[in-house]
């Protein structure tokens, strides 16, 4: 199965908005586990978020479609404070994902998780999906978190993605693309975060890297 890539020239016209701003080990593919995965609600399924969030923030609703999934696998440390922001770095994720799944080029929902430059990587990946008529379906795994809470307002956090169970399909005719991929689909994402006054973990900066050997091992 393909993981779900963009076309070259749309990966790299959407990775160019990207800075480089890692922190620990690691590197957002455009501009793009305890086991977390989409709660069942009917017919489609709730992407939740991963631990109790901090503040009193009333975050939005994400569901995703039949079919679609997002695991997010040992993202729990035990520690409030970690917990905190990985759950909203989940919500970001399913964010973004939720957003070319219902053909939102400005969502509010990916809005409301990420500010600054990450916001405007995400619209322009998101457009540049929207722009080639695409979706995707399939599982995709998040996994081996590495959490740093710098202060109370300031994170970063390096995470693995495996999109090898997930394919691109057209949005008009939903047609899967499940032609053989000569790309890796294991992915490095790099993020720093700011905590806003509502107790939101938004991210402001992210940047991937595909291929990353610590991921694919």
């Amino acid at each position: 199965m393909k993981r779900r890539s963009l076309p070259v020239a749309a990966a790299f016209a959407a990775a160019a908005a990207l800075m480089l701003t890692a922190c620990g080990s690691g590197d957002d593919t455009g501009d793009d586990n305890d086991r977390i995965a989409g709660a069942e609600q009917g017919s489609r399924k709730k992407a939740s978020p991963t631990a109790e969030q901090s503040g009193a923030a009333d975050r939005p609703s994400i569901t995703f479609p039949k079919g679609v999934k997002n695991e997010f696998r040992n993202w729990r440390t035990g520690k409030p404070a970690e917990d905190a922001v990985l759950a909203d770095v989940a919500q970001t994720v399913n964010a973004v994902d939720d957003a070319i799944l219902k053909g939102e080029e400005d969502s509010a929902t990916v809005a409301y998780y990420r500010q600054g430059k990450a916001l405007l990587s995400a619209q322009k990946w998101i457009h540049a999906w929207l722009a080639d008529d695409l979706t995707f379906t399939g599982v995709t795994r998040y996994f081996r978190p590495d959490v740093e809470v710098v202060d109370k307002d300031t994170a970063a956090v390096v995470y693995c993605a495996d999109e090898s169970k997930a394919v691109n399909k057209n949005r008009k005719t939903g047609k899967l693309d499940t032609s053989p991929s000569d790309e890796s689909p294991f992915v490095t994402y790099s993020s720093q975060l700011k905590r806003n006054d509502k107790g939101v973990w938004q991210t402001t900066e992210i940047v991937s890297k595909r291929g990353e050997k610590t991921c694919a091992s």
